[in-house]
Order: C-alpha cells, then structure tokens, then sequence
C-alpha cells in the first residue's frame, strides 16, 4: 500500500445459533437435511403464517453481549427488510431495527506491528449484536440451465454481530475472526463451521490518508468464510484501493465478492443504503423485553471464558501465551488437557504431551479429540511416570505411547510386559559410564581439553549401551563427575 495511507476495516460476522429450533418456527435447526425437508408455513411466508421468537436464541444473544462487556437493552424492536432474492420466500427478512438486543462490547487481540509498533494487545470495539432470520441457499452449479434453491437454512437464527471500524490490516481482521470465533464456540451459542457457513462476514474497508478523522469510500466484500480468505480479500481490496487512489481514480462505494481461484474481488452491485430496504416494524411481532433476572440467570450460566482459561493456565502451569492459546483451539480438547492436567498433576507436561504426541495423533487420523482412544486418565498416568523417573521420555513416546494408543493395556502394564522400566541405579549406571569413557579415550582427551560438545555424543553412547532405560538424568550426573576425574 502507498505511505501515507491507512486501512480501516470493521467486520459484519453472521453466527448461526445452535438452537433446536428456528427463530421463528418449530423447524428444525440443523445442517444437511435432504433440500427442502425442513420448512414450514412460517419460514416459508405463506399468508396467515405468523412469527412466534424463540426464547433460546435471545439468550444465546444475552451471553455472548455478556462475554464482551455490552450492555443488554430491556427492550428492542424487530424491522422487516426488503429485498427480493429467490431464496427468501417472504421477499423481506425480518430483523432488529435501530434498537439492537446487544449494543458495545469490545474484544482484545493483538496489534498488528507492521501498522501499531509496538502497540501490543488493542481493544476493538463491537457496536452491536442483533438477531435476524438467515435465508435459503441458492446453488448456482449443479444444472447449468437453473438455479436451485434450498429453503431449509431460511428461519435458521443468526446473531449479526457488528464490528467497529477499528481494526487497521487484514491481520487485524483475521484476529479479530479468530477471536470471535473462539468465544461463541466456547459460549455454545454457535458451532463455528466454516464451511458450512454457521461463521461467516462481510468486511467493510476503506482507505484515508494517516492523521484524518473522516473515512473515505468504503467497499463491502461479501461473504468470506474462512480465515484465509479474510486476509488474502482484504489484502487485495486494500491494494485495489489503493491504486486507484494513487492514479487519482475515485472509488465507488459498492459490494464486491472474493473470487478465491483468481485471488481477487470482483463487483458484484452497487451498495445498498438503508432507505433501498424499506424497513419498517414486523407488525406481527412484539417488542422483546429482557429483565434484569432474566440477564442474571444467564450471566450466573456462562462458563468460564477462554482468556480467563488461558489466565489460569499460564499462571497455574507456567504456560507460555501460545501454548494456552493452541490448547484453547476448541472446547473439548481444552477439557481434555483440564482433565489430563489434573489427574497427573504435571500441567506442564501435560501440556506438552496435549501439542506433542497427541495432536499428532489427531493430524494422522484427521480426527478431533473426542474419537482419540485413550481417556485422560489412562494418558496421565504415562505421563506420572516419565515425571516420576520410571521410564524416560523417549522410550514413553516411542514405545509406550504408541501402545497405549492401539489399547494394549495401561502403561504401567505395558512397561512390565516389555520390560521398559528406567534404570535408576546409580552402581549400575557407573559401571556403563567407566565402560563408555574406556571405549572413546579419543573424544574424552577432546572433551578435557575443551570441546564439551562431545558430552552429547557420550552420554548418546551411555544410553544406547544402556538399551535406552537408562535415567539420562544419572547418566549426566555420573558421566560429569566421571569426565571430572584425570
């Protein structure tokens, strides 16, 4: 981007909620039915029909507006808005108006350096949350001479959760995503699928020079959904904007769509202004009143938060940020890491087994923790032994775990059965370093007269005499007094 330029992006992020049900409707609220199976009078429009709102959705919005610090309205409104696409039956979507259930908030991310050096975590504030009804799904691709719609998906609820325009680099944005992502998903309010579309946004980016208040043009790009193609869109809208400032071209105001296989946006229409929709109240809807009890019942069943988990982690288990970060990755592998940190009493090694062995694991098998066959008790005590000195690290991870894994039995039993256990004895452990040491009287002179790399290179030649049971803790306490001598 040209200097003397500066980004300013604010994400629109639609989640899909995972209540049983519809917004408005008994249908069920759930991904991959056959097409057009779960739909009704309601979310179908047909006359007659009227709107009932699903308890279970609003607070679903209360928690995550908790989480980030919002403030509840007691009373908001819902607004039809019109337009007219083939996969919305109703020809208007019914959503909240002016008054938003969720209104502020901030969420914390890391600062981009390459725009804030050394700025550190940056706040970026949310102006607001509301429900809407999602629509149908058109499919483009499978008849060449037709598109075919799916109703299933309209009537799913949605939480619109609308960024400020705070964020300043695709980095910022991706983030940000991320950020949220893992919040709603560890609320349990939404299930974060990607690709099926239950977490996705529109960003909205434009360009001014550095030092000005008021923003220039701005461009919406519909529909990323993924991380990735947050940043690479962004990046590329960034730099289409730029060029055109830099030739002193004027960018219009429009949305624009990401075309992954080219790696570019490309226009879709011009953007919409707020009178285009012709909003006006949903008559046949209520206004939605919260109380102050029922905030409370919701606050008092939030769960612990992931940054507060990560807190307890780093400070309880001498955690590094981005181990508790990658532990955090979803909710059931952080409880199984809970779970294991707890039943070996080693939070540290646990940790270390959770982003070692077992996330390899996970990879090979392209599976999530739930399918991973070893319980957290079972592993802990693996990892109480390599902690207690009975067997080493490597002949754990190279020979116990791999068995453990495939269900041969507890550890314990398995380092009996193979005869794994650690070789402690310290007459045992001198009589092998003498032996070593009378084997290379070359590296030992080296090693005296000043090359201690080739400690590495005897104590490797203890353990394999050894046949790998060795304490290599012993073995280094012995071998150093042993080189010590003349």
């Amino acid at each position: 981007m040209k200097p003397g330029l500066e980004a300013i992006i604010g994400l629109e992020v639609h989640l899909q909620l995972r209540t049983r049900s519809k917004l408005f409707c008994a249908c069920r609220n759930a991904y991959g039915a056959p097409p057009n199976t779960q739909t009704c009078p309601v979310c179908l429009g047909l006359p007659g029909a009227l709107p009932v709102l699903n308890g279970e959705a609003v607070r679903m919005g209360i928690a995550l507006g908790l989480a980030v610090g919002a403030r509840i309205r007691e009373r908001s409104t819902f607004y039809r808005k019109q337009y007219f696409y083939p996969d919305l039956p109703k020809g208007y979507q019914i959503t909240q108006g002016p008054v938003a259930l969720v209104e502020g908030g901030v969420l914390e991310i890391p600062g981009d350096p390459a725009v804030r050096p050394g700025s550190g975590p940056v706040r970026i504030g949310l102006e607001r949350a509301h429900l809407e009804e999602d629509a149908g799904k058109s499919s483009h691709d499978q008849r060449p001479e037709a598109t075919l719609v799916d109703l299933n998906r309209a009537g799913v609820p949605l939480l619109e959760v609308v960024g400020a325009p705070d964020l300043r680099s695709p980095q910022e944005a991706s983030d940000f995503l991320k950020a949220l992502h893992r919040l709603v998903v560890f609320l349990g309010i939404c299930e974060g699928n990607l690709e099926e579309g239950g977490f996705r946004c529109d960003a909205n980016v434009s360009l001014r020079r550095v030092g000005e208040a008021t923003f220039g043009t701005r461009v919406e790009v519909k529909n990323l959904n993924s991380f990735r193609f947050v940043k690479q869109a962004l990046a590329f809208e960034i730099e289409r904007q730029a060029t055109l400032l830099g030739a002193e071209g004027t960018v219009v105001q429009e949305t624009r769509g990401w075309d992954s296989e080219r790696g570019e946006t490309r226009s879709q229409r011009s953007k919409e202004a707020a009178m285009d929709y012709r909003y006006f109240p949903e008559p046949d809807l209520p206004a939605l009143d919260v109380t102050e009890a029922e905030i409370a019942a919701v606050r008092s069943a939030l769960p612990e938060l992931p940054e507060a988990r990560s807190l307890r982690w780093r400070s309880a288990f001498g955690l590094g940020a981005d181990e508790a970060a990658t532990l955090l990755q979803d909710p059931a592998f952080a409880g199984y890491f809970e779970a294991l940190a707890a039943a070996s009493g080693h939070g540290k090694a646990a940790a270390h087994w959770m982003l070692g062995e077992v996330s390899r694991t996970l990879n090979e098998r392209g599976s999530g923790i739930e399918a991973f066959p070893v319980t957290p008790a079972a592993l802990a005590e693996l990892v109480c032994l390599v902690e207690t000195r009975q067997i080493s690290f490597g002949t754990a991870k190279d020979q116990v775990y791999p068995a453990l894994v495939a269900g041969e039995g507890s550890a314990a039993t398995i380092v009996a059965r193979k005869g794994l256990a650690q070789v402690s004895d310290r007459a045992a452990i001198e009589r092998l370093v003498a032996q070593v040491l009378a084997a290379n009287p070359g590296p030992v002179a080296q090693f005296r007269a000043g090359k201690t790399s080739l400690q590495g290179f005897l104590v490797g030649q203890i353990l394999k005499a050894g046949g790998g049971r060795l304490d290599p803790k012993a073995v280094n306490e012995v071998l150093a007094e042993g080189l010590a001598r003349e």
